[in-house]
């Protein structure tokens, strides 16, 4: 259990590049000669864990590193759990803003806490049910790990809105 989580998933690209272990490779699959011939996909390593995330979507090597740093936040959020939790200060969070991985992990926590009840974490949240229900249908991610949770717990799959 990582005690600095949200400061990690607060901190800048070049502050969390200090904490990782940075690999830069060639990327495989379609793209031709400049894929073939430069190292432009991204490898990140948080130090300390296992949590690793890599990127090769771009020909740059550093939106590839920002990309997987992106993505090393999001399996932040989704691997580690704070207790005792700590509700998000918003309710609302678009997936393409800085702090939605801190939201996650903010949201996840108390969800976690309350024994994935829905009716329990949307009061602890400010909000109600059908609401919590749609921010999770918005990420396909958050949708299949809540449902694996709820499964886990013999709890009822969510229903779409």
């Amino acid at each position: 259990m990582l005690e600095n989580r949200d400061e990690i998933l607060k901190s800048d690209d070049e502050t969390l590049s200090h904490l990782c272990e940075l690999e830069f490779f060639k990327g495989s699959g379609n793209g031709g000669q400049k894929r073939n011939k430069t190292s432009s996909a991204a490898r990140v390593r948080l130090i300390g864990t296992a949590y690793v995330a890599s990127d090769c979507t771009e020909r740059s090597q550093h939106r590839n590193r920002a990309a997987a740093l992106a993505k090393l936040r999001i399996a932040l959020a989704y691997g580690e759990r704070n207790t005792p939790p700590i509700p998000p200060e918003r309710f609302e969070c678009a997936l393409e803003h800085p702090e939605y991985p801190l939201w996650l992990a903010h949201v996840l926590d108390v969800a976690e806490a309350n024994g994935w009840d829905l009716k329990a974490t949307a009061a602890v949240l400010g909000c109600s049910p059908s609401a919590l229900v749609k921010k999770f249908a918005r990420d396909p991610e958050l949708w299949q790990f809540a449902n694996q949770a709820r499964m886990k717990r013999e709890l009822p799959p969510l229903r779409r809105p």
